[in-house]
């Protein structure tokens, strides 16, 4: 006659019945998460040619985003993931390479771009598609109409903002007699558009509005006549290597002696790789700087995670327009529960969020992120580290009166 197992034998048997019953759950659930797909970001932008540096930065920036929101649980379990293409620094390029990403890849959002005209060949692809599209670019054209559209947002500073912030503090410290020196192509004429109208109340009289081939590697036959007007103010609008090489020509000619070099985007992997003597005594403006992580938490908290990820080194300032542009995304969709493009963009219009630099919000008329700028001096000694390039002279709160009016730009309110 058999015997009826013992009390701790059945419980054993039932617990093990229930966890089997439980993990095979468990693998249920796990094998539809894995069937669900992958929510893809697009991110055309220039890995090769003169912006190439601050591209891959970006990227990088980028897929720390990408890590964050996966690490927390992603979108009900939905996994993201960064599809990075090189846009060649061209418009024609960037078109068929976002193409490719929303038609053959399937890309749920598209961000990126460096460049003013290259990003407006982008929203046109992802304004005929109705994909969701936010640049990390400066541009004044991509918040106004008609290039703007509904799917359009734009986490990077404006021309209007920039130029003017720097030219109200450079007009009113150093003097009124102004050179432009500008790249030729949509962000130098938009700069000088903005420094002219920060100059205009303030009485600068504009001595030479001189432009330049992208990609220009001698500046020798424009510096003799800029040294001959002597300006108080050479403002200098141009991006990446451009911007090195002027700046070293510049101080080599011994431009500085009787003129200050301003720079509206003074950019980080610009100075670290001219060193501190081509940049000595410049000022311009930046959206960031790692050096605010002592009073800004947010800072902190990215600049840390950067280090983490990347041999303890620090993001530069487009690097970090990588990150927020992707992960505003990101967090734009966790708010919609939904990737479908319109629930997004409903979700990310006027939005508040602080993810590295303080306080932003994305206007609701033109989805352009009123954000905080700051004018920083490039720094030639006394520096706590390799890193430590730039001094926060002075810093523009988030306010929309830096921004053009939503009339001006076309739209209704």
């Amino acid at each position: 006659m058999l015997r009826p197992a013992p009390p701790s034998a059945q419980l054993t048997r039932r617990t093990l019945l229930a966890s089997a019953a439980g993990a095979a759950a468990l693998a249920r659930v796990s094998i539809l998460r894995a069937d669900e797909p992958t929510i893809k970001v697009g991110f055309p932008v220039p890995l090769t040619g003169p912006y190439a540096t601050e591209a891959q930065d970006q990227v990088r920036c980028a897929e720390l985003a990408i890590a964050e929101f996966n690490e927390g649980g992603g979108l009900g379990g939905r996994r993201a993931e960064l599809l990075a293409r090189d846009d060649k620094l061209n418009p024609g390029e960037a078109a068929t390479r976002t193409l490719e990403l929303i038609e053959k890849d399937h890309a749920d959002f598209i961000v990126g771009s460096l460049s003013a005209s290259v990003q407006l060949a982008v929203n046109n692809v992802c304004k005929q598609r109705n994909v969701l599209y936010n640049s990390i670019s400066q541009s004044d054209q991509i918040d106004a109409l008609p290039d703007w559209s509904p799917v359009t947002f734009h986490e990077a500073l404006t021309p209007h903002m920039t130029a003017g912030a720097v030219g109200r503090y450079a007009f009113s410290t150093f003097g009124k007699r102004v050179v432009f020196l500008s790249a030729d192509y949509a962000y130098g004429a938009e700069m000088v558009a903005g420094f002219r109208a920060a100059g205009a109340p303030l009485g600068i009289e504009v001595l030479a509005d001189l432009k330049h081939p992208l990609g220009t590697t001698d500046f020798s036959t424009l510096l003799p006549r800029i040294a001959a007007l002597k300006p108080d103010v050479l403002c200098l609008s141009n991006f990446g290597r451009d911007q090195q090489i002027a700046v070293r020509q510049a101080t080599d000619f011994g431009l500085k002696r009787t003129t200050r070099i301003v720079i509206p985007v003074m950019l980080y992997t610009a100075r670290v790789a001219a060193g501190p003597h081509a940049y000595e005594g410049v000022v311009g403006g930046t959206s960031y700087y790692w050096g605010i992580e002592s009073s800004v938490p947010s800072a902190r908290a990215f600049n840390d995670r950067y280090r983490r990820a990347y041999g303890n080194k620090v993001p530069s300032d487009y690097g970090a327009l990588g990150y927020a542009g992707v992960r505003a995304v990101l967090a734009g969709a966790k708010a919609a529960g939904s990737t479908e493009t319109a629930k997004v963009a409903a979700a990310l219009s006027g939005m508040r969020y602080d993810f590295y630099k303080g306080p932003e919000t994305y206007r609701p008329c033109d989805h352009q992120a009123v954000q905080s700028l700051f004018i920083i001096g490039s720094k030639s000694k006394d520096m706590a580290n390799a890193y430590d390039v730039f001094e926060v002279i002075a810093t523009d709160p988030a306010d929309e009166a830096a921004l053009q009016s939503c009339a001006a730009e076309g739209h209704a309110s």
